[in-house]
């Protein structure tokens, strides 16, 4: 399988074009909408995910993964693979560090195995060493390779025709100026994206 690094050249070659995460849901509590751009691909056996992020300041204190990555600048990926409210997050820092919980909404969702964990291949573009926020627009990226093992309360053999419904966040719950931003909509009066519900629909062609 491709490496994370190769992937903004090859989705690039490709002609693969950006998707924008732009719906701010809860503007009068939350205005400040940065620019954020993902685009996904797959091969059958894995998900592809480029996130492009310009923003106001930049903050990396999770290092570790199942940390705290939604408090720092984060992209996210949430996923059911069956349309329901059994689904995913996948939560990414903007060095890499990330947060998987798979289970029914409302429920004990349980973290990913370790090995699931190290499965997952990533590149960010900031390196991977923790920092404290810095203020001044920055210009970020993030490559994730998800296998479908990742999926771990199913067992999906190929992705190829699959219909499944997603939604995409960039968040950043302790920056100076935090934002909860989606791809998909949400009509909720706080912010949450644990709300498959407001999921949009992910066709694998």
């Amino acid at each position: 399988m491709e490496e994370p690094f190769a992937l903004p050249d090859t989705m690039d070659s490709y002609g693969l074009e950006f998707e924008t995460i732009e719906s701010v849901n809860w503007p009068e509590e939350h205005p400040y909408c940065p620019e954020v751009k993902f685009r996904i691909a797959h091969n059958g056996i894995g998900i592809m995910l480029h996130y492009q992020v310009t923003e106001a300041s930049v903050r990396a204190v999770e290092a570790e993964d199942d940390g705290r990555v939604w408090e720092d600048s984060c992209v996210e990926f949430f996923l059911s693979p069956e349309g329901n409210d059994n689904y995913y997050n996948f939560e990414c820092n903007c060095i890499g560090s990330m947060l998987l919980h798979g289970g029914e909404k409302e429920t004990e969702r349980p973290g990913a195995p370790e090995g699931i964990m190290r499965g997952i291949k990533r590149w960010a573009s900031l390196g991977t060493s923790p920092f404290e926020e810095q203020e001044g627009e920055r210009t970020w990226e993030v490559a994730l390779i998800i296998p479908i093992s990742a999926l771990f309360n199913h067992s999906i053999l190929n992705l190829s025709g699959k219909l499944m419904r997603a939604n995409f966040y960039k968040c950043g719950d302790l920056l100076q100026t935090p934002h909860f931003l989606s791809w998909n909509p949400i009509e909720l009066p706080e912010p949450n994206f644990h709300c498959p519900e407001f999921f949009g629909k992910l066709d694998f062609e």
